[in-house]
């Protein structure tokens, strides 16, 4: 029952007793027993009905015969009422569909070794089109011209419009049905409003500061987007633009039922925004500029290049002080390894695409003076929880107890969301290596691990419209990666560089003398007003977020050359520098190469996908698959830039300078065209984990050189491939394997032990250690149970080795020869390790992604150095042992001997979810809850969070 005015309680209790939790769960269910129950609107018919319907609504002819499959854990459903969120809580259960793709999943780690193509829909779903009459779970049809099916096992909505309005409606509304309070929470981060909207927790601060910083706009200027869109896209922006109201249309209209028929998410309770008793409160209705917003969230996480080029030019000044200006400049040339012939690449073949190449002679490099760089200043007038980070006591009625805090540290882990990820991974066979003569896909994006996940599962079929696979939640009017009715595709981000730092020169209307403070620049000579971007947030404590009332104001300095993100000065002249990306006031206008994507008259073989892929302007590789040929495309609007720029380093704000063509009203300019961009149509074989696309296709950033976890799957496929007869389940197991295994014991300990061992080890505690890391080796370097369930390693002591040796080996084998100023500033640029146990990394602690940030490549390529083995770009210095084979062994001695000491719970302090010592669940993937559902932790996997495996036999 509820109290008469509740109880003063203090949020974030670890647990209630088990008498509490059993009163409490009588009161819980009470409650959401008599209001919050889900009462499924008229329209949805009976299963009789039902499948009768989904028999008679699927006329397309799916070519993948059986083929097709896929899998996104942990569930479909991603939405929750209040009383499913305390069920949670108090027993554990789970919605139908929340979280039931999660352990097949999971059961891949232990099953890949017995895999074939018989099983593999015992880890995968079925992903053919439609739903076998006697698999219908429900048919709704929130308006007569659509039905939305959803199957019994997964509970995957298969949209089925007789006009196209119907079909985009039944897309929005199946997404509130599926993801309601997540697309709520996106469009607000992308805003810059997440704090006032779903309370004020540090990580909730820290998600709107990273996000709403790179794409601030105005009411005014979203809607130019939505213009922009509809008058520069010809019939299909029009067209675009259509679907995505009737996607708004759908999600408003579930939204209104749910309210109405209380089955709407019980986070809106939880954060205040609904009154559980009254139900007065309000979900407020969504905009189609809320597209806008959450498409610059998406996009800006996973679609985004370039940038960080002040923390480069820092670190080119710190190996400038220590060398001198030309011997510095090698040095820091040798990290950041632009062009590495030895980097593993998806284009194999010798073809080359130059673009952001070092020019021989570079022009408008804008290097700041040494110690002015500062960043500029993001939050102001703080007041409240804002300064002291204080918690509040929190009146809860007693039956919302067990759900009390489920927000205190936020609806995200602080990071969780890192501006570093570039994740997702391709493999792809051509038919001439393949048993059945067809090409052979296994792939998809690696964006996290979600409750409820970002993206949704659906099936599309309406007028133009054709396909299945996954969406983005809230910008999901078509697939983005999936399968059409003779073809799939999908993506993993690419990184190229489509983002550049400009120093622009500050000056004072008045005349007088700048400083860096200075709030005018010079544009194209003329003294220019900055504009002041800002937002006001303020929130107070409810039952999901304690956190104390407070308020804060966020500002941004805009110019026509980006948002400015430090202050510095250039030659003593004070500058600003500013961040300008090509997608800036272009966040959907890759709507368009989607809309193509999923229109079978268009898509019609690898070419014409090709063509579809180029008008996505995120930077992305694009893989493609049909019973002919495999294929790729690299996208991404790539600025044309003047001669003789370097890309990597910030240039000055000067016509001379800017982008060919540039417009900063639309922020438009020339781009390089089709040709230029990294393509291939038969390829023997095809990978992708970020690594560099093709020769001469200079990277982004660092950690492009001899190592990268792209060779993980390079040297599985090439051996396949060598091998012939390739299979789903063969190269699936590829996959799999590649997803247990440590990068730095399969690619790099062979030279750490080939050192080693180039003189006896007589200590003979020491040659225990180094004989358990060779057995590790000579057993494939993985992170794998004994058994299924058994939650220990395998070769468990070398795993812990490795972990405690890898930062202690880097900085002995680095910093002594580099100096404490020019090392610090490279691992600024570049992270030393990430390990899954390596909670620091850029995706933070359980989640899955490892090993795409790290000096792995470093380590590798000095070690043969100092081995004098063959290295292709050797680098202008030897570091380990300062170039001694005997002092080097020396120091990978010592430190080894110091990391086999460290205990085994300081290796693995434990966290909330873990205990210390415990050195599987420190690896575990674990879901992170943007809801009040929360999932089981499960075995680390380093994997597409949504995956296909794919073979068309057959083709339109």
């Amino acid at each position: 029952m509820r109290t008469p005015v509740g109880r003063a309680v203090r949020v974030g209790r670890t647990a209630h007793t088990r008498a509490r939790a059993a009163a409490t769960a009588v009161a819980a269910f009470a409650l959401g027993a008599a209001l919050l129950s889900p009462q499924f609107p008229a329209v949805a018919q009976s299963s009789a009905g039902a499948q009768t319907a989904a028999v008679a609504a699927d006329p397309v002819t799916d070519h993948c015969q059986g083929k097709c499959a896929d899998i996104l854990p942990p569930g479909q459903n991603g939405n929750a009422t209040l009383a499913d969120i305390l069920g949670n809580k108090i027993f554990g259960t789970f919605p139908a569909h929340a979280s039931d793709q999660l352990s097949r999943y999971d059961s891949l780690v232990a099953g890949q070794s017995g895999l074939t193509d018989a099983k593999i829909t015992d880890f995968f779903n079925d992903s053919s089109f439609g739903v076998p009459a006697n698999q219908v779970e429900s048919v709704v049809s929130p308006r007569s011209d659509v039905t939305i099916t959803r199957d019994k096992k997964t509970g995957v909505p298969h949209i089925q419009g007789t006009t196209r309005y119907g079909t985009e409606f039944g897309a929005g509304y199946a997404a509130g049905q599926d993801r309601l309070w997540m697309m709520d929470l996106f469009r607000h981060i992308g805003r810059g409003e997440l704090t006032s909207f779903a309370g004020g927790a540090l990580a909730n601060q820290g998600l709107e500061q990273q996000f709403w910083p790179a794409a601030p706009y105005t009411e005014a200027e979203y809607e130019a987007q939505i213009a922009y869109i509809r008058t520069t896209q010809g019939a299909r922006g029009e067209q675009a633009m259509a679907d995505a109201q009737a996607y708004i249309d759908g999600i408003n209209d579930y939204r209104q039922k749910a309210k109405d028929g209380r089955y709407f998410p019980g986070e809106y309770v939880l954060t205040g925004k609904i009154d559980s008793i009254t139900n007065v409160g309000e979900i407020e209705p969504f905009k189609l500029t809320d597209l806008i917003s959450i498409a610059s969230v998406v996009g800006g996480q996973f679609g985004g290049g370039g940038g960080g080029e002040v923390q480069a030019a820092l670190s080119l000044l710190a190996a400038q002080e220590k060398y001198g200006v030309v011997k510095g400049t090698e040095v820091w040339e040798s990290f950041r390894q632009r062009n590495d012939p030895e980097a593993v690449l998806t284009l194999h073949d010798g073809s080359s695409f130059p673009y952001a190449v070092k020019p021989a002679n570079p022009r408008g490099t804008a290097l700041p003076d040494a110690g002015s760089v500062a960043a500029e200043p993001l939050v102001y007038d703080r007041t409240g929880s804002a300064v002291t980070a204080a918690k509040a006591s929190v009146t809860v009625p007693e039956e919302l107890e067990p759900a009390q805090g489920i927000f205190d540290d936020g609806v995200l882990p602080e990071g969780t969301l890192s501006a570093k990820k570039g994740m997702s991974n391709a493999l792809l066979v051509s038919g001439q290596h393949t048993a059945s003569g067809n090409p052979i896909a296994v792939f998809g994006p690696q964006t996290g691990y979600f409750a409820p996940q970002l993206m949704m599962l659906q099936e599309l079929q309406g007028p133009g419209i054709s396909a299945r696979g996954v969406s983005f939640a809230g910008v999901g009017m078509y697939v983005q990666m999936g399968r059409g009715q003779d073809y799939a595709w999908s993506a993993t981000s690419s990184m190229q560089d489509i983002t550049d730092t400009y120093a622009v020169e500050l000056c004072e209307p008045s005349g007088a003398t700048p400083t860096k403070a200075s709030t005018s620049y010079l544009y194209r000579s003329v003294c220019t007003p900055m504009e002041k971007m800002e937002r006001k947030n303020s929130w107070k404590p409810t039952t999901a977020d304690s956190t104390a009332a407070g308020s804060y104001r966020l500002q941004v300095w805009r110019t026509k050359y980006g948002m400015v993100t430090h202050r510095a000065t250039v030659g003593g002249k004070p500058v600003a520098y500013t961040s300008l990306r090509t997608t800036y006031r272009h966040e959907a206008d890759s709507i368009i190469g989607f809309q193509m994507f999923n229109d079978p008259s268009y898509v019609k073989d690898a070419a014409s996908f090709q063509q579809a892929a180029d008008h996505i302007g995120y930077a992305f590789n694009w893989f493609y698959a049909d019973s002919r040929t495999a294929a790729y495309y690299n996208s991404g609007l790539n600025p044309v830039r003047a001669a003789d720029v370097d890309a990597s380093l910030p240039v000055k704000a000067e016509r001379a300078y800017e982008w060919q063509g540039f417009d900063p009203a639309a922020n438009t300019a020339s781009y390089t065209p089709f040709a230029q961009h990294p393509q291939s149509i038969g390829q023997d074989y095809y990978i992708s984990w970020n690594n560099r696309q093709a020769k001469d296709y200079d990277a982004a950033g660092f950690g492009y050189g001899a190592v990268h976890r792209g060779d993980l799957l390079d040297d599985r496929v090439k051996a396949l491939v060598a091998g012939g007869g390739v299979t789903r389940a063969s190269l699936t197991r590829a996959m799999a394997d590649a997803a247990v295994t440590d990068l730095r014991g399969e690619q790099v300990l062979p030279a750490l032990l080939k050192v080693i061992r180039s003189a006896p080890v007589t200590d003979s505690a020491l040659n225990t250690v180094v004989q358990q890391l060779e057995t590790w080796r000579t057993a494939g370097s993985q992170r794998k149970e004994t058994k299924q369930g058994s939650r220990t390693y395998t070769h468990a002591a070398a795993v812990r080795i490795m972990d405690a040796w890898w930062p202690r080996l880097v900085e002995a084998q680095f910093r002594p020869g580099l100096g404490d100023g020019l090392y610090n500033a490279l691992t600024a640029s570049l992270a030393i390790d990430e390990s899954p146990a390596s909670s620091h990394g850029p995706t933070g602690a359980h989640s899955g992604s490892s090993f795409q940030y790290g000096w792995w490549g470093y380590v590798d390529k000095d070690l043969r150095q100092a081995l004098g083995d063959p290295v292709q770009a050797r680098t202008p210095e030897t570091y380990c042992g300062g170039g001694s084979l005997t002092a080097c062994r020396d120091t990978l001695l010592a430190t080894l001997k110091t990391a086999a000491a460290v205990p085994v719970k300081e290796v693995y302090p434990g966290d909330e979810s873990c205990s210390a010592g415990d050195q599987w669940c420190t690896d575990a993937i674990i879901h992170r809850a943007l809801g009040g559902i929360t999932h089981p932790t499960v075995n680390w996997q380093n994997r597409p969070t949504y995956q296909q495996v794919v073979e068309f036999p057959s083709h339109r």
